[in-house]
């Protein structure tokens, strides 16, 4: 009767008048919620997180370090780093979605299950791949994390490969008359080349302005490189390397991407021709490279994640799907971003971080200026102008620089936004949280549990 008679002493006083300068919850003990006046965040144990998203270096195509690497090579390399880093036992993967674009469909497919194996993953874990082409990567990563909040299973696997040393952007067999019919089905044939052009003339982005867009690209990825900002989001892969005039081969072992120009300048730019159109805007120079690489992400449930004590690097909020004029599907992220950070109940200004696919400088002008975004907040450590645009490994790639920069911005940076245009006319982006249900707290030392929030430390 005496704690009852208290209870209702208490529920008593919440329901009095509050004066004018006291507007607002007050603060009381309470054993069965937050008592604290600090930030909390919203979470829950059936979030989709994500503890470990690593590639290997990004290398030119052609003549670059991993030219002589398949995809079989570059996908082991990476779910390996992902299987070390988190230490699970793989048996527990519910399923692996590998990105990927210009492989053949059939064969990529058995060369994702090959680098399973070969990664140590038993026979009963399954694999598929998607295709929603420069998007491909991210495209994974959204499949897992829709599988995992259906229920499906619990612990997912997600990534992207390709090998464009290996695999040429080429069109097999004929071509259906009937796409003369209509226009955006003719436009789906367009050189991607010839859509940045279409793009720079309808929107007024002129040569300089992408030139100059392509050196702070290459300057920005230069300077991070220096610092050795993508070595915790990298996996060496070991390899051979074949001298192109003696075709000796040697092993060696790539750990760097090797596109990056940081000597760039307007000038040295300046010289080159343009290759898509007579007169036109967009060079090789302001174009994204055309590379090899691969990249993994392993996602779970929040509560698998703090049941096996792994630490959470990102929290998946929203990913959306648009479509969009092929002619000028470069434009595709100035709408994919908006709806999907209305999607995560965000505005533009909620997001700190934004990597933006860098297919060309004419694009990504575009949609940095008609969103209206601080250029600062855009691709802080280079994008694919630079670090080139391995077409089914880009998403997962641009994921894992987003959250390692995250994590290494602290409380400066809680939400952040990959996205990209995609060939054909679509766009996509997801919106990501920095990991952690709480911001950092100091040690408070008390003798005993007195009612604290449940972030608070007790020493």
């Amino acid at each position: 009767m005496e704690r009852s008679n208290d209870r209702l002493s208490v529920l008593a006083r919440q329901m009095m008048p509050v004066a004018d300068t006291m507007l607002g919850l007050s603060l009381n003990p309470c054993s069965a919620g937050d008592s604290a006046a600090y930030e909390r965040r919203n979470t829950s144990d059936d979030d989709v997180v994500l503890v470990s998203c690593l590639r290997t270096p990004l290398t030119k195509a052609k003549r670059g370090g991993l030219a002589n690497s398949d995809a079989v090579d570059m996908l082991t390399a990476v779910f390996k780093g992902v299987l070390d880093q988190t230490k699970i036992d793989p048996k527990v993967i519910g399923d692996i979605v590998i990105g990927s674009v210009l492989g053949p469909s059939s064969q990529r497919a058995n060369e994702c299950r090959i680098a399973c194996f070969l990664a140590g993953i038993p026979e009963t874990v399954p694999v598929h791949t998607v295709n929603r082409q420069c998007s491909s990567g991210l495209q994974a990563i959204a499949s897992v994390a829709a599988a995992i909040k259906a229920g499906f299973y619990t612990v997912g696997l997600a990534g992207g490969v390709e090998t464009m040393t290996n695999n040429a952007m080429s069109w097999d067999g004929g071509i259906n008359p009937r796409i003369k019919e209509v226009p955006q089905a003719a436009s789906c044939l367009m050189p991607m080349g010839v859509t940045s052009e279409n793009v720079a003339e309808k929107f007024g982005v002129d040569r300089k302005t992408q030139d100059s867009f392509a050196v702070t690209s290459h300057k920005k990825a230069a300077a991070a490189q220096a610092a050795g900002k993508f070595r915790e989001e990298i996996v060496p892969v070991h390899t051979k390397v074949v001298d192109s005039k003696t075709g000796v081969e040697t092993r060696a072992l790539i750990s760097e991407d090797d596109g990056i120009r940081g000597e760039t300048t307007l000038e040295s730019l300046g010289k080159l021709q343009t290759v898509f159109k007579k007169n036109g805007t967009t060079t090789a120079g302001s174009s994204s490279q055309i590379t090899d690489g691969a990249s993994a992400a392993l996602l779970m449930t929040r509560a698998e994640a703090v049941r096996r004590g792994l630490p959470i690097l990102g929290i998946f909020r929203s990913f959306a799907a648009v479509g969009v004029d092929p002619a000028v599907m470069g434009i595709g992220p100035a709408l994919a971003i908006p709806e999907a950070v209305a999607m995560a109940g965000l505005t533009l200004d909620d997001i700190d971080v934004y990597e933006i696919n860098e297919a060309f400088a004419s694009q990504a002008t575009y949609c940095v200026k008609k969103l209206g975004l601080d250029p600062i907040r855009v691709n802080p450590n280079g994008g694919a102008i630079a670090l080139g645009h391995p077409l089914g490994a880009t998403g997962c790639r641009m994921t894992a620089t987003l959250l390692h920069e995250m994590r290494r911005r602290g409380r400066s940076a809680r939400f952040g936004v990959v996205s990209m245009c995609i060939g054909s006319g679509m766009g996509a982006a997801a919106v990501f949280e920095r990991g952690g249900e709480a911001d950092d707290l100091p040690v408070r030392p008390i003798n005993k549990q007195n009612h604290l929030s449940k972030d608070a430390v007790v020493a």
